[in-house]
Formats: C-alpha cells, sequence, structure tokens
C-alpha cells in the first residue's frame, strides 16, 4: 500500500487528507504510514473558532446534566500504534481487554499508560522509553526517514466529552509532531512542527475574544494540553472554556496506577520505607506494616477479601518487624496462634492478595500521580493490570471481579484489565468486556 503523503508544512499530522508537498517550506511533521486518517481538522495556523462560542458553565447552569463530575477516560484512540490502526476501544468503570496473546491487550495499556504520564507533566522520552516499539510494524519511512504513531483518548466529565489526539515523531529523533483537543466540535488546541530544526511546536490556542486564537511555540517533548494551565490566561469565555477542557483531560489522565503483582519479589521481608504500594507490589509488607491501623474497616474488608482467595483459616493479615526491627515482613494469622508468611503462600494467593489490597486502598497508599489540586472526592483512580487472571483459579478471579465490581460502582476506582478469555465475567454487573483478535477487530459487551 503506497502511504499518504505528508500533510503541507504548517498544518497538524492530524488533519486528514494527502497534501502535496511545499518544495519551499520545511520538511513536514510525520504521519504514520498506512494508517487510517483522523477526522479532518483545520490547519493549526487558522483553526475555525467561533467568536461566540457558549461558555460551558453557563450550559451547565442553564440545566445541561448527564456526565460525571469525576473526570474519567471513556475511550482509548490507537490510530497507528504498534500493532493496532484505526482502533478505538470504549472504556467503562470496569473494562476488561480480552483476546489470545498477541491481540494487543499490553499495547493498549501500555499506550492508555504513556498517555497518563504526558498528562502529568513527563517528557516524552519517559513516557514512551522505547518509541521504535511503538511504531506500526508495516509501517514506511518518508523521503526524511521519519516514521510515527498516533494515540489519544476521550475524557468525559463536567465539560463534556474532549478529545486528545497526538502524533508522535519516533524516528530519527523523538518528538511531538502535533496534537488536537477538541470538544463539542471546536478545536481547542492543535499544534503542528512547522521547523524540524528547532525543538519546538507552532501552538494555536482558542481564545474568542478580540482575536479567534493565541499563537505561541511550545515544547516538542511535552504535552501541550499539560501546560496550557500555564499559559493561558482564562480572561474570555473561550479561553476560560479551553482551561477546562484541559484540566478535565489533565485530571482524567493523572490518576493512573499500573499494576502487575510480581509473587517472586514479595515473598521476602523488605525495608521499611514510605508505605506506598509500587506497581509490582514488591513492598506489600512496608505498606500492610503502615496502614493496618489507619483504616479499620477497609483493613477487615481485605481480611475478608484474603480469606476468600487464600487457603486454610484467615483471621489477619500482619506486618511485624524482622531482622532486629530492619526490615518488615508480611503474615497471614491462622486464628488458632499459627502464623504463615507471604513467603510460604502460592503465586496466585500472592497476587490475589496484592490486587485486592490495590482495589480497596488510595492515591494515598498507591504510588501515583494524583492531582493535588483536586479534592479527593473528586478525584478517580484508575488501575491498569495487565494479566489480571493471571496464577489466579476460578474462586480466585471470580471474586476479585465482585471486589472490583463493588469498589468500582462508587466512583472513586475504575479498572481496566487485560485477561485471555472473560467467559468467567458473565453475571457479574458492571462489567464492560471488549475483545479483541488477533487481527485487531473489536467487539464490546457490557454485562448489565
Amino acid at each position: 500500500m503506497t502511504p499518504p503523503s505528508p500533510p503541507r508544512p504548517g498544518t497538524s499530522p492530524l488533519s486528514a487528507g494527502p497534501a502535496a508537498p511545499d518544495p519551499g517550506a520545511a520538511p513536514a511533521a510525520p504521519n504514520p504510514p498506512d494508517a487510517p486518517a483522523a477526522p479532518a481538522a483545520p490547519a493549526a495556523s487558522a483553526p475555525p473558532v467561533s467568536p461566540a462560542a457558549p461558555d460551558p458553565s453557563a450550559a451547565r447552569s442553564a440545566g445541561v446534566v448527564g456526565h460525571p463530575d469525576r473526570p474519567r477516560v471513556t475511550e482509548l484512540l490507537l490510530s497507528a500504534f504498534a500493532g493496532h490502526r484505526g482502533v478505538a476501544l470504549p472504556l467503562g468503570a470496569l473494562t476488561l481487554l480480552a483476546g489470545p496473546s498477541g491481540s494487543g491487550k499490553t499495547g493498549a495499556l501500555r499506550a492508555y499508560e504513556a498517555l497518563a504520564r504526558l498528562g502529568g507533566g513527563a517528557e516524552l522520552g519517559e513516557a514512551f522509553p522505547e518509541p521504535g516499539a511503538c511504531v506500526p510494524e508495516r509501517a514506511r519511512a518518508d523521503a526524511q526517514r521519519r516514521r510515527g504513531f498516533r494515540i489519544g483518548c476521550t475524557a468525559d466529565g463536567p465539560e463534556g466529552p474532549v478529545r486528545l489526539e497526538v502524533a508522535v515523531q519516533a524516528e530519527p529523533v523523538l518528538r511531538i509532531a502535533g496534537e488536537r483537543l477538541t470538544a463539542g466540535g471546536t478545536v481547542l488546541l492543535e499544534t503542528a512542527l512547522r521547523d524540524p530544526g528547532r525543538r519546538t511546536v507552532q501552538a494555536a490556542w482558542h481564545t474568542a475574544g478580540a482575536a479567534p486564537v493565541t499563537r505561541a511555540p511550545l515544547p516538542d517533548d511535552r504535552l501541550g494540553t499539560a501546560l496550557l494551565p500555564l499559559r493561558v490566561a482564562g480572561k474570555t469565555p473561550g479561553q476560560r472554556r479551553v482551561l477546562a477542557a484541559a484540566e478535565q483531560m489533565v485530571v482524567a489522565l493523572r490518576s493512573v496506577f499500573p499494576c502487575d503483582p510480581r509473587p517472586e519479589r514479595m515473598r521476602d521481608p523488605v525495608r521499611v520505607g514510605t508505605g506506598r504500594l509500587l506497581g509490582g507490589c514488591d513492598n506489600l509488607a512496608d505498606v500492610l506494616w503502615r496502614t493496618r491501623a489507619e483504616c479499620g474497616r477497609r483493613y477487615a474488608l481485605l481480611v475478608d477479601a484474603v480469606r476468600a482467595g487464600c487457603a486454610g483459616p484467615v483471621t489477619g493479615l500482619l506486618a511485624e518487624p524482622y531482622d532486629a526491627g530492619r526490615l518488615v515482613r508480611a503474615l497471614l494469622d491462622r486464628g488458632d496462634g499459627t502464623r504463615t508468611e507471604l513467603r510460604r503462600l502460592g503465586d496466585g494467593e500472592l497476587r490475589y492478595a496484592a490486587l485486592a489490597l490495590v482495589l480497596l486502598t488510595g492515591p494515598g497508599v498507591l504510588e501515583v500521580d494524583a492531582p493535588g489540586e483536586v479534592p479527593a472526592a473528586f478525584q478517580t483512580l484508575t488501575v491498569l493490570a495487565d494479566g489480571l487472571d493471571r496464577a489466579l483459579d476460578p474462586a480466585q478471579r471470580a471474586e476479585l471481579l465482585r471486589l472490583a465490581a463493588r469498589m468500582c460502582e462508587r466512583g472513586h476506582i475504575r479498572l481496566v484489565g487485560a485477561v485471555s478469555d472473560a467467559s468467567w465475567a458473565a453475571g457479574v454487573s458492571g462489567v464492560t468486556v471488549v475483545h479483541l483478535d488477533r487481527d485487531r477487530s473489536v467487539r464490546r459487551r457490557a454485562f448489565p
């Protein structure tokens, strides 16, 4: 297949439609070959905006309802990423990505995690430590040997659905080639790589004041949406609309906790640290040491969950000093004076206990970049769990799913888990199953 021509210099690589290159201008930003085009959008130099765009706060006061108070990501867009092309994954409060090995479940979670890092202000290299692996396999380089990928998401919240699309140049230099933030059919921010010799992109954002847009350069190694609160004054209704949409997207992305418990790292005693759980749950004993006395109700729920998923009687989950107080270890209290060290538990029991702890805690316990300026009551923590059902027996995964459904129903926790098969989720209320096949086709099923 012949790859589409790159966009004209000064236009966003997110804009649709092949265009003949301008021979007198700087090289254009890369457009991943063979990737489906994004919805049409104008050039960054003159996005169409309405000077009389409505103020969203006025719309809400007029009775517009139906959107959640807590921002959350409701759709993951994989326009051209690794093995995915033109894929949109719907995300509910509890979503299972199901499919065989090679269907792209892990890649989808990595894309989500990368967007979360960018939303938190991370540099591009931190979000994509191996950018070459993100480029579609059959993507061909352009005349300047450039290749890239495109991802994005939709975040719903008080401002309604807000869509973010990002085009990344992976080779020969990692940089953002274009970005677009839209809401209600209006382009609120659009950036384009106009001069490849400079480490900036040209940005234009919605103003709806005396000038319809404001233009300024932004760095090409950070997400422009996350920088807008530092650049937009908020003096006009249009500017306030841009700020509200950008903040909704950033809040929805930042509270993400990638979790993949590693039993081989959880068995040994650990040093006392911050008491915040790591993604691999290596320091489970330290977290129990810190949190056991903080919330008796959650501790009781955790003990109930562990009792349901571990062999033998369980009356408590304890942590105690070890090696003259230099370390701390975790144990199960069997209720008859017997205590079992976690090192004696099977892999499935350890993974089950760690995942139950994650679902029953929150940003104050998990190693997550929670937005401190947002009240806790309006934060939603999203747990990304690759191999959610790995090493779990049928009883453990069923109990874990029921626990996840109860916690996600409350609105403070969301879960996106990758599983090989989701037939065992049938009958559990509130679960959205997204089936991915090896050809990357997507089917969705929501259990009532």
